[in-house]
């Protein structure tokens, strides 16, 4: 289980957009946050002090200790250099961190962590079908996992100072329909318009049948006027 030092950076992907992230409290973020930036920063010193010393070597090294293999001849040389001993102490912090954010065991197996993985990405996605969000990708995310009423129109801040920021358009079928639902999730009711311009570049013409797909999924619900609830 390989922890951040940074907070999860959400890439366009298949990998990142459905995993089950921990929810982080404020000292688990910032001990994650340093620990990953002391990290970072082991590994360009001793490259700096050493410009042959390449990370995979470091790895490499990292991984025969793991193993309890012998470290010898070269590898050993690629020891001491990267100080791979101080290398291994960080992942194992960064490790029982990530662990305790999951409250998990810190000496679950690989499989063991893959078969937890999949059942937190089912519970969460029903969450989500429920109308919790937890946190999704930047561009349309509610980090609160706040559920709006039916009928009810999420709260937005339209004073002269605030500036509604327009996430982009997905360019794949599937991704639009997930924004789509996102939106009126947050929003709670709307109309085709109303989603749409919650995008760039999105028209109502090409949100209205994805409201209506979802409406026949039962994940939405249509109502008066050209309405849809979530």
């Amino acid at each position: 289980m390989q922890g951040v030092g940074n907070d999860p950076v959400y890439t366009h992907s298949r990998c990142f957009d459905p995993f089950p992230f921990p929810e982080l409290t404020d000292d688990l973020r910032t001990h994650l946050r340093a620990l990953g930036e002391e990290l970072d920063a082991h590994r360009k010193r001793q490259q700096a002090a050493h410009p042959k010393l390449t990370l995979t070597q470091m790895y490499n090294v990292l991984e025969k200790l793991r193993a309890g293999e012998n470290i010898e001849g070269k590898d050993r040389e690629i020891y001491d250099q990267g100080l791979i001993g101080i290398l291994k102490d960080l992942h194992d912090q960064i490790n029982a961190t990530v662990a305790e954010a999951y409250d998990w065991p810190v000496d679950l197996s690989d499989e063991d962590i893959l078969f937890r993985l999949v059942a937190l990405n089912k519970e969460r996605a029903e969450e989500e079908a429920r109308g919790h969000i937890r946190w999704l990708r930047p561009d349309y995310q509610n980090p609160e996992g706040r559920q709006t009423a039916k009928g009810a129109q999420a709260e937005l801040d339209v004073g002269p100072a605030a500036k509604v920021e327009k996430a982009p358009w997905p360019k794949t079928l599937p991704d639009q329909i997930a924004a789509v639902r996102e939106a009126l999730t947050e929003m709670g009711e709307a109309t085709p318009d109303q989603i749409a311009r919650r995008f760039l570049r999105a028209r109502t013409t090409s949100v209205q049948p994805l409201l209506d797909s979802l409406a026949a999924l039962g994940q939405a619900e249509k109502v008066e006027e050209g309405r849809y609830a979530a």
